[in-house]
């Protein structure tokens, strides 16, 4: 589905991704993990088109995307969540929901994708995206617009940061939910051992190259010695960027 040929990207006279190579197929969960500042979340956003690499091609579906902008990726089937989730004024959680899905959608099942991100229609359905709504109540709403979005190909760049314990639970439910209802990849940018323990493959990144990419079962004894996984959450902990608690 998805396949990174020699993508190289630099930043002021930093080299970022040296040579990256990778092939993620279809229907997979796919974790990509590795020190801070190894270039995970860069390569997130440059198969998403935030970022614009150096060198090197990117071909989803057999077709050439390295030029196409966000917009044109969003609608080649490619769905993005960033750390950070975007607020927008004048906007209904409900229009999102239908922007996403890419036409209207019966007021029951943006209720369901809300419901399965933990949140209660009746309160947040029709309410504005914008400054009242807390950083985590704007991820879970991102995240059940993905859910509609349905994409063949999505993208979670630290899904984790900043939440607490219960939604972070929550979380892995969607994460697997989703796997199993789309039947498209899905790819996680994370440290927390628990996101890596759902994965089908991972991928370990280490100073902007790929250093190792395998089935979870041959990844995980390898990555510990590598990175400090984020093992739990507990109470109101939120997990920071460098993965521990």
């Amino acid at each position: 589905m998805l396949e990174l040929i020699d993508i190289c990207f630099s930043r002021d006279n930093k080299n970022i991704l040296k040579n990256v190579n990778l092939k993620i197929d279809n229907n997979k969960m796919v974790v990509i993990t590795g020190p801070n500042g190894s270039g995970k979340s860069t390569l997130a956003k440059i198969i998403m088109g935030i970022e614009q690499p150096d060198s090197g091609k990117i071909i989803f579906d057999g077709k050439d995307i390295t030029k196409l902008s966000i917009t044109e990726r969003a609608k080649a089937g490619i769905g993005f969540a960033f750390q950070q989730p975007v607020r927008f004024k004048g906007l209904t959680v409900k229009d999102l929901i239908e922007i996403s899905a890419g036409n209207s959608i019966k007021v029951c099942d943006a209720c369901d994708v809300l419901a399965d991100v933990g949140l209660c229609a009746q309160e947040y359905l029709n309410r504005e995206v914008n400054s009242g709504l807390s950083g985590g109540e704007l991820k879970r709403i991102e995240i059940a617009m993905l859910a509609a979005k349905k994409s063949k190909l999505t993208i979670f760049d630290e899904p984790e940061a900043g939440i607490d314990l219960w939604s972070f639970n929550n979380l892995i439910s969607v994460f697997e939910k989703m796997h199993d209802d789309i039947k498209g990849s899905i790819v996680i940018i994370s440290h927390q051992e628990r996101i890596l323990n759902i994965a089908d493959e991972i991928v370990l990144i280490t100073n902007g190259r790929v250093e190792k990419h395998g089935t979870r079962d041959e990844m995980l004894p390898q990555i510990f010695g590598k990175i400090k996984p984020c093992h739990k959450l507990e109470g109101n902990q939120k997990c920071n960027e460098g993965g521990a608690v």
